[in-house]
């Protein structure tokens, strides 16, 4: 292999020293859960005791959630005509290799004795990293190269943990569906990094989709749209994850509703456009995401979920073509519209949920979706609080509904600056030249990185069959 050859595969050997790298700091640092290790167990003939452990049911859950990583953002990216191929398989590289990195990240700050411990949980959680990451995947699509999306992996994951810790630990706020810190922070990080690798030929001729590919993208929509109550609810308990995907299923299907009915009003001549069919259907589950394990009430949802598909579709037809004429950002999948707005209303949500919710209305489970209102010891709330229960109260440190709902903004306001920071500060190191750059005719195109077998026919099914296209979604 020549040196030319080896420059044009340099995302190949930072994959492998990463690979390397990966395997040494696992078997030094990571050990298996004692759920999940015999050895750790106590022995009673065929079994140990942790087998039985409450992890086994989260599973299904868990693999719901992967489904949507891998098949539903996959998919959902498919809709640029000549992307086809990177865009699916990309986001499964991607989103690979943040798993193995989130587990060490997050393993991090949540240490055993100096070791990481993995089970169901730390997998789930690495699922959730690799969402946020791919949502900036999705700001970024088709104008960047594999190396440059390694990279920004790299980078975004020590971030996103950071923020995570500083308001699940230190502000203890919730944020049940991850809607603050999964969809915001991977939206607004995506449109800082895209701020700095702007380019004016963005809107190149291979950006745009057609029939096939807007079907191929629809494939992901209805997987993320089917699975969106696991997501939200996966890591609840009881009657909140009961909650939890009540109120997802009915806030997604209000945003489906309402996003057609916005869609055919905003078009003269009353026609649905498919980006939104593919995106703003979507956005009822990020907007009820916060306050998903909360009590919003049926009706709530609906009302949550039809904001939230309105201004999906405002966003797409109004917010994302001013951004990219007055403020250099190019948004390829539209994900300002699917995650950022309806992230920021979900964090919105939740803060005035917090700032309501009591113990008529939550009874004990006020104390597990908020820790912090549990009532200090010794106290007559505290003694209020047993009676109610009928068991010893849960301590803590007696915050009030108020500074709830006002530290939950708070979290929400963190989490936008440590986005776009963390954004700006990566697509700086994305722009340096050790990273494979994109010229103009690579942009949008699987033929850059990517065999295409019976070429004349890759390009009649992507753009060239009399199919009808449609611009980059601007």
């Amino acid at each position: 292999m020549g040196a030319a050859s080896l420059l044009r595969s340099r995302h190949g050997l930072l994959l492998c020293l990463l690979q390397l790298v990966f395997i040494v700091l696992y078997g030094t640092l990571v050990i298996y859960h004692p759920d999940a290790d015999e050895a750790a167990g106590t022995y009673s003939g065929t079994e140990t005791a942790h087998d039985a452990a409450p992890h086994a049911r989260t599973y299904p859950m868990f693999q719901d959630v992967h489904i949507m990583i891998f098949i539903g953002f996959g998919f959902l990216m498919t809709f640029l005509k000549r992307y086809g191929l990177s865009s699916v398989s990309l986001n499964f590289l991607i989103a690979a290799l943040v798993l193995e990195w989130a587990i060490l990240v997050n393993g991090f700050f949540h240490l055993h004795h100096g070791l990481i411990e993995v089970d169901i949980i730390s997998l789930l959680s690495a699922d959730f990293t690799a969402a946020a990451v791919l949502i900036s995947f999705g700001v970024v699509l088709g104008k960047t190269s594999p190396s440059q999306l390694i990279v920004m992996a790299l980078f975004e994951v020590p971030v996103f943990v950071i923020n995570e810790v500083i308001g699940r630990k230190y502000l203890i706020v919730s944020d049940m569906g991850d809607s603050m810190f999964v969809h915001a922070f991977g939206a607004y990080f995506g449109l800082a990094v895209s701020f700095v690798l702007y380019r004016k030929d963005s809107n190149s001729s291979n950006a745009g989709s057609n029939s096939v590919s807007d079907l191929f993208s629809m494939i992901g929509t209805l997987f993320l749209w089917c699975f969106w109550p696991s997501f939200n609810s996966a890591l609840a308990v009881s009657d909140d994850q009961h909650r939890g995907i009540i109120n997802t299923y009915l806030s997604l299907a209000a945003s489906c509703v309402v996003s057609f009915a916005v869609s055919a009003l905003m078009s003269k001549e009353g026609k649905t456009t498919m980006e939104h069919v593919q995106n703003a259907t979507l956005a009822g589950g990020v907007a009820i995401g916060t306050a998903a394990d909360m009590v919003v009430r049926p009706y709530g949802a609906l009302l949550v979920g039809s904001i939230a598909g309105a201004i999906s579709v405002l966003g797409y037809e109004v917010f994302t073509p001013a951004l990219a004429k007055h403020c250099r950002l190019h948004d390829t999948c539209g994900v300002h519209n699917l995650h950022g707005l309806p992230g920021v209303l979900a964090g919105m949500v939740g803060a005035i949920m917090a700032a309501i919710a009591s113990v008529d209305q939550y009874n004990a489970s006020l104390y597990t979706i908020f820790p912090a209102r549990a009532p200090a010891a010794n106290t007559t709330d505290w003694s209020l609080a047993t009676e109610r229960l009928g068991v010893p109260a849960p301590l803590g440190p007696a915050r009030s509904a108020a500074a709830q709902g006002g530290l939950q903004m708070v979290a929400l306001v963190i989490t936008l600056v440590m986005a776009v920071v963390g954004g700006l500060l990566t697509g700086l190191v994305m722009k340096l030249k050790l990273w494979d750059q994109l010229e103009a005719d690579d942009l949008y195109s699987d033929k850059r990185f990517f065999v295409v077998h019976d070429e004349h026919a890759h390009e009649a099914t992507n753009g060239h069959g009399g199919d009808q296209e449609r611009d980059t979604r601007m």
